[in-house]
């Protein structure tokens, strides 16, 4: 009997990947039970991805697509003037407001790179991309300022389990904006 064309296969295993970690963390991330989570034979999570390192990667990838998506959106390639720092308030508060299994998922991938170096890439690549969506509003140092504490508000209240105060962070935002 001939292999059969799965042309989805790839992405199904991530999304697998990614609900694993999800409800798992990372420690419960293998190739068994994503390939289990993926309803494929093991030898095709391993055929796609040789390594968890690599699974990890197109997890952290397609996780990456979340946020950057909202401040895609948001911050579109032709600059335009408005009050940035509600703006951005306003897409914490999109973001935190929504499913936050998927931002805790987002945060869990990207803070693995401390100790998986081979993620540090990816995460570097978000960073400079959400950075430069950002500088579409402003200049290139006052963006990382301001990724800086909008990483830093998500964090404390994804640890403290407290609410997103869109008006809190729009003052701390603006603080940084000349």
């Amino acid at each position: 009997m001939g292999r059969r064309y799965d042309p989805g296969r790839r992405q199904r295993i991530t999304d697998a990947a990614i609900r694993v970690v999800g409800r798992d963390g990372i420690a419960g991330l293998s190739h068994r039970t994503v390939a289990a989570e993926a309803d494929v034979p093991l030898g095709s999570t391993t055929y796609h991805f040789a390594t968890l390192e690599e699974l990890l990667v197109a997890a952290l990838r397609q996780a990456n697509e979340g946020f950057g998506g909202v401040l895609a959106e948001l911050l579109p390639d032709q600059a335009q003037g408005g009050d940035l720092a509600a703006d951005l308030a306003r897409a914490l508060g999109q973001w935190l407001g929504g499913d936050r299994t998927k931002v805790e998922l987002e945060y869990e991938l990207y803070l693995a790179a401390l100790r998986r170096p081979g993620l540090r890439p990816v995460a570097a690549e978000w960073t400079d991309q959400a950075a430069a969506l950002l500088a579409r509003r402003t200049d290139p140092v006052t963006a990382r300022a301001l990724l800086a504490l909008m990483d830093g508000i998500c964090l404390q209240v994804l640890l403290t389990g407290g609410s997103y105060d869109e008006g809190y962070a729009r003052t701390l935002l603006a603080r940084l904006i000349p």
